[in-house]
């Protein structure tokens, strides 16, 4: 590829950053996973270049491809696991690597609640868990995560009433929010 290339690569991919890096660590749940898939889905789009630049939305494309790197390498992973840990011994970096928690103004019920929420998340399916962050964290539109997860917008809508309804009475029985 020539620079004319790099160039353009920048262009279309740069203003999507943030918002598919948030997209990576939600998806992944650890820093170095969440950069690691970044790095994997720039290299990967970097290969597709003549057809990103024919792409009306490149964010939804690229937020596309991103989980469907994703979901590979959980198939991947699932098929090579290896048993030497116990599950949930090795716990990712959390809210420690969201931007501002290091802060020590940070508020700290606030830091609470979201430790709160963090944790009632993990308790969800990874269905409905991915679709609550897309929809309500990230601000995803229903068409947007039909077609990033590929289902039918119907779906979409009831895996979401159902991940809230799930969460609400997962923080009601902690009596967080009752």
């Amino acid at each position: 590829m020539t620079a004319s290339s790099n160039i353009a690569f920048e262009k279309l991919v740069r203003p999507h950053f943030d918002r598919l890096y948030r997209l990576a660590w939600r998806l992944t749940g650890q820093k170095v996973e969440a950069e690691d898939l970044f790095q994997e889905l720039l290299i990967k789009a970097y290969g597709k270049l003549d057809d990103l630049v024919k792409i009306d939305e490149p964010g939804s494309w690229l937020s596309r491809i991103m989980y469907n790197l994703f979901i590979d390498e959980r198939r991947r992973f699932a098929r090579r696991r290896m048993h030497t840990v116990e599950e949930g011994e090795m716990a990712g970096d959390g809210l420690a690597g969201l931007p501002g928690t290091d802060n020590p103004a940070w508020d700290h019920e606030r830091l609470e609640r979201m430790r709160t929420l963090d944790s009632a998340l993990a308790k969800l399916s990874d269905e409905h868990r991915m679709i609550v962050l897309l929809h309500d964290t990230e601000g995803y539109k229903l068409a947007e995560i039909q077609e990033l997860i590929g289902i039918p917008v119907g779906t979409v809508k009831s895996r979401l009433h159902r991940a809230r309804r799930r969460l609400r009475e997962i923080l009601s029985a902690d009596g967080t929010f009752s």
